[in-house]
């Protein structure tokens, strides 16, 4: 008889103890997933990391071919130079034409002169006044040149500056840092603007994406710190978390929940911060208590 009451004892309080470890809530770890791709076309002349590396923000991740780029560079290049050319001898056409009207202008002074003392006809002077206007005509039309070409070096320097951007963003590096997740392509393939090269993320901090019912809403906050358990092979471990957002709209449960008497529960999701020591795995099944 005392045996028998004994082990309804112990059976009683493990019931307790179960109770009072129960989770309130279960879900699986997620991520921010990043897709690094490349902006240009060509062959991808190097791929620097493999499937599980760990990447610095700012790391050389692949670089793709920029021959053609280089060389429509180069036309450009030569481009202005020859319209630094003629901007050059323009201004060499003005100087000049500035030259002839200073001594037209002289010549106007003693034709002036002569016409005063009678020893010069009106149509002298009238030939003076032309050649000074033409002359001033001719500068007009060079300056007139020098603007246009002025404009056309500024479209050519554009271009040029799209293609050193574009030389440049040949090289991809890591927007942030963490962990490459999948490799798409590699090196020797042909690379097109915006196909996929890698796949990474951080898992420094992993979130717990769990659902929650309507009567925990309650003990539920943004900021509040929460109980998550894993399971791991030394048993279940204990991590501290961070609520970081909760839904403010309900869902049915997702299909991931086993039992159809859970999936059709309206649920809310909510977000869990997890400081991740390694042992957190995308993907994973972990659980909290408020």
């Amino acid at each position: 008889m005392k045996t028998i009451l004994y082990l309804s004892l112990i059976l009683l309080l493990g019931a307790c103890s179960n109770n009072q470890t129960k989770s309130d809530a279960f879900g699986n770890f997620e991520t921010d997933e990043v897709i690094i791709s490349s902006e240009n076309g060509g062959r991808i002349l190097m791929t620097a990391f493999v499937e599980g590396e760990k990447v610095t923000s700012g790391a050389i991740m692949a670089v793709t071919d920029t021959t053609n780029l280089v060389l429509q560079r180069s036309q450009l290049l030569a481009q202005k130079e020859s319209i630094l050319a003629q901007k050059a001898g323009l201004y060499a056409q003005i100087a000049v034409s500035d030259q002839q009207i200073a001594n037209i202008q002289k010549d106007q002074v003693r034709i002036q002169k002569m016409l005063t003392e009678g020893a010069a006809t009106p149509k002298q002077m009238d030939d003076i006044d032309g050649s000074i206007l033409l002359s001033g005509k001719q500068k007009k039309a060079y300056s007139a040149q020098i603007a246009a070409i002025e404009k056309s070096g500024e479209a050519i320097e554009a271009q040029i500056a799209v293609l050193n951007d574009r030389i440049s963003a040949s090289t991809v590096k890591a927007p942030i840092s963490g962990i490459i997740l999948e490799k798409y392509s590699q090196t020797g393939e042909l690379a097109t603007p915006g196909k996929s090269i890698y796949k990474m993320a951080n898992i420094d901090n992993l979130t717990l994406r769990v659902y929650a019912s309507g009567t925990q809403l309650t003990q539920i906050k943004t900021g509040k710190q929460v109980k998550v358990f894993i399971d791991t092979n030394e048993g279940i471990k204990e991590i501290a978390g961070t609520v970081e957002w909760v839904s403010s709209e309900a869902e049915f449960t997702p299909k991931i929940i086993q039992t159809r008497e859970e999936r059709v529960k309206l649920v809310y999701a909510v977000k869990v911060k997890v400081p991740n020591d390694g042992s957190l795995k995308l993907g994973m099944p972990g659980e909290i208590k408020f």
